[in-house]
């Protein structure tokens, strides 16, 4: 039979109906495979160049703060005598007859401060100190805010009034003069209970201001975390799948808990890590001008505030934090913004 006649007659052809062969069925697929939300946020995360230098930069951060300082061979509250105001990878007189005595002994590689301190280990030292307020800070803002937002959007009406009202108000609240009466108020009551109980001995050694400062993050800093999370319950809880969970009768705990905030959890990450720079920047900022860690322990605010009465004679001891603070919160933000570009679904393309 002719093609044309192939093509005029209604009589079924048998070979159009077998089965498809590997090759036909490759040529098929035009879609890719399908993948998770995490999978796929992750997978464009990793095609992000300046986001994985920011994260190998955090890393990195992270080891000089918590693993270094165990292999370094001085301590920040060691005041070396005869040390006093030594210059990168100087030795003191002390020190030069021990060396030509045969003994070895490691170089200050960023100095000393006036009191003959290492300022290496104080650098390492007080990044640690600033990194766990910026995490324990952001992991405050992030349960307070979340749980807070979450009731306010989802219950809307007006719980989500009055509780919008009172954040409102928090917004007003100048968080500085809160940290300066706390410490006024709280500074003799924790003194006597760290001096009485020898269970709360780590008071003295953390300090008044920075147990303030961690309240006051607590009591004020999770207003914008409540927002943005409301925000997206506003928008989630009209969706089908909640509506049919309701219908099937799950609680209003089940209902936020499995299917509210698993699908915002995206959301609250990448705003909890662009969290962590601006808390750390504020303690930086507090300890600067005198309101944080107690002395000896080091913050990088405080050295960088005990390096400008020499500014011009030992400028390198105002780079050193100023730097480490600089390179710390804008690793943070890049890791952050790569995080916001990976999970969320409006910049997917």
């Amino acid at each position: 039979m002719s093609e044309l006649n192939k093509k005029l007659t209604l009589h079924l052809d048998v070979s159009d109906f077998l089965p498809a062969d590997e090759e036909e069925k490759q040529s098929l697929v035009i879609m890719r495979e399908s993948v998770s939300f995490w999978r796929d946020g992750l997978r464009r995360f990793r095609k992000n160049k300046i986001a994985m230098t920011s994260l190998v930069v955090v890393i990195l951060i992270l080891l000089f703060a918590f693993v270094a300082p165990y292999f370094y061979p001085y301590s920040y509250e060691q005041q070396i005598r005869g040390s006093e105001n030594l210059a990168p990878m100087q030795y003191s007189e002390t020190e030069l007859a021990r060396i030509e005595a045969g003994e070895k002994v490691f170089p200050h590689i960023l100095g000393t401060d006036s009191l003959g301190r290492d300022i290496m280990i104080r650098l390492m030292i007080g990044s640690r100190i600033s990194l766990i307020v910026g995490i324990v800070a952001s992991a405050l803002i992030l349960v307070i805010g979340s749980i807070y937002g979450t009731i306010a959007g989802y219950f809307g009406g007006k719980v989500d009034l009055v509780m919008m009202r009172i954040v409102d108000i928090i917004y007003t609240v100048p968080d500085i003069l809160i940290i300066i009466l706390l410490m006024v108020t709280l500074k003799f009551p924790l003194q006597d209970l760290a001096y009485n109980n020898p269970n709360f001995a780590w008071i003295n050694k953390l300090g008044v201001g920075l147990i303030c400062i961690f309240i006051v993050f607590a009591l004020l800093y999770w207003v914008g975390m409540a927002r943005i999370v409301r925000g997206q319950i506003l928008s989630l809880k009209e969706m089908e799948y909640i509506t049919a969970a309701r219908a099937l009768g799950a609680s209003h705990s089940r209902i936020i808990r499995k299917h509210l905030l698993t699908n915002v959890m995206g959301t609250l990450i990448v705003t909890t890590t662009l969290q962590i720079p601006s808390s750390i920047f504020t303690e930086s900022f507090l300890s600067f001008i005198g309101i944080g860690v107690a002395a000896p322990m080091p913050s990088l605010g405080s050295m960088a505030s005990d390096a400008i009465d020499g500014i011009y004679s030992y400028p390198y001891r105002l780079m050193a934090p100023a730097i480490m603070i600089s390179l710390i919160i804008l690793s943070f933000n890049l890791l952050g913004d790569g995080l916001r570009d990976a999970f969320d679904p409006k910049l997917k393309n």
